[in-house]
């Protein structure tokens, strides 16, 4: 995707490097045990499953071998020239820090999601939990079969993926470098930055608008370039010159 003339093999940069065998290691992980992203993918706050450290751990656990690797390629050819102009340690943080707000985006949406069928952004005293079957129907009044899917949904299905953070290295990338031809494998033709990857995040915003309820974080991948767009502007970085 990222049209470099180098090989970026030789341009892999330490930060980069790092997160991509920790992903590798952690998806090998889930092959062993199968148990692994429901211990480390991130429930709902109000999940009986949330664990405090799956806010963190989410961003390295994937669904699939797909999944990671889209991820992955991602990092792999944007993240070494971003490292390089943010510095490894701010790249670091930035990286963290746009995946936990994507998971923060993701939280509101999941909040107004309970409210609109419990009337409250905590939905636990409808539901009986099963620790090791997940949730069984509580017979609230009023509660009807759709809306307790929806909390089935909620509450019971953890949330995995790079994917926000890897959206606010797109949106550092659209905007440092905007005029950066990107080849895309089901395009022939290359298109600038600066146009693709807001069509992109627009895609994300009318998805997340009309399949909120679908196994896809799509407002987590808005949330991560959101806050990826922020942090450039609160740290006031800059375009490089030659760019």
């Amino acid at each position: 995707m990222y049209n470099n003339s180098a090989s970026p093999f030789a341009n892999l940069t330490p930060v980069v490097k790092n997160l991509i065998i920790i992903n590798v290691i952690c998806f090998f992980g889930t092959m062993i045990f199968d148990q692994a992203n429901r211990l480390f993918g991130v429930y709902y706050l109000d999940s009986p499953f949330f664990k405090v450290w799956q806010v963190v751990t989410y961003m390295f656990m994937h669904g699939g071998l797909t999944h990671l690797f889209f991820n992955m390629f991602a990092l792999f050819m944007f993240g070494p020239v971003l490292e390089q102009v943010l510095g490894s340690k701010r790249f670091l943080n930035y990286y963290l820090i746009t995946g936990l707000g994507a998971l923060a985006l993701q939280f509101g949406v999941q909040a107004m999601e309970v409210y609109q069928i419990a009337g409250t952004v905590s939905a636990s005293e409808w539901l009986r939990f099963d620790m090791f079957q997940g949730l069984v129907y509580s017979n609230h009044p009023g509660l009807t079969q759709e809306g307790f899917n929806k909390l089935v949904s909620v509450y019971n299905t953890p949330m995995v993926g790079a994917s926000g953070a890897i959206y606010g290295l797109l949106i550092a990338f659209g905007y440092l470098f905007p005029n950066t031809p990107l080849m895309l494998i089901f395009l022939p033709v290359p298109i600038k930055a600066k146009y693709f990857i807001p069509v992109m995040i627009l895609i994300e915003l009318v998805l997340g608008m009309s399949r909120t309820g679908t196994s896809v974080a799509h407002f987590a991948h808005i949330g991560g370039a959101l806050f990826g767009f922020l942090l450039i502007k609160l740290w006031g970085i800059r375009r490089p010159g030659y760019w």
